[in-house]
């Protein structure tokens, strides 16, 4: 699954997008989650600090 949607981000407008995958450890379980987002190029940092959506 995730080739496909770095084949589609490589082609036309999406070289201005990026797939951002973020882990979080739970304070409870102590289990690792992840989140992905795709988001655009220019907000990359805020994505990684956690101040986008």
């Amino acid at each position: 699954m995730a080739k496909k949607v770095v084949a589609t981000l490589k082609t036309g407008k999406g070289k201005e997008y990026s797939k951002v995958v973020t882990m979080t450890k739970s304070p409870k379980s102590g289990a690792y989650s992840f989140k992905e987002v795709i988001v655009h190029n220019d907000h990359v940092k805020d994505a990684i600090a956690g101040t986008s959506k």
